[in-house]
């Protein structure tokens, strides 16, 4: 299971593995408050895209596109292949700071993952 969480949310017990998938920390919030297990900064939408971006839904399927393509570079496709195996064996939620909670990038993210995963084939048993 992938779930998204705001960074200015409280953490739960069923969060799993909690990782911050933003660039910039959260303003405001303090490091000892988010109870993350890592922060992947190279998951995250680049400083140019995040600032072309600006949150504006009017650019939300442009901004999609250029994200999805960015996650297939590196080290973009290799901090999301470790997601990809984390949210394979477990609860993964990914926090974010974006006050809009439909367009970002962590929604973009959580996409990507469960594509990977459900384009992943179940290992044959003997």
């Amino acid at each position: 299971m992938i779930l998204l969480k705001r960074a200015y949310d409280p953490p739960d017990g069923r969060d799993g593995y909690r990782v911050l998938v933003e660039r910039l920390w959260p303003r405001g919030v303090r490091k000892t408050d988010l109870q993350l297990d890592a922060w992947l900064k190279d998951v995250a939408p680049s400083s140019e895209l995040r600032r072309w971006f600006g949150h504006d839904p009017a650019r939300w399927r442009e901004f999609t596109a250029r994200y999805r393509r960015e996650l297939r570079e590196r080290p973009a496709a290799e901090a999301l292949a470790e997601l990809v195996r984390r949210a394979s064996i477990r609860t993964v939620t990914l926090v974010y700071g974006a006050r809009d909670e439909t367009h970002n990038g962590a929604v973009v993210l959580r996409g990507e993952i469960q594509r990977a995963l459900a384009e992943r084939t179940p290992e044959s048993h003997p």
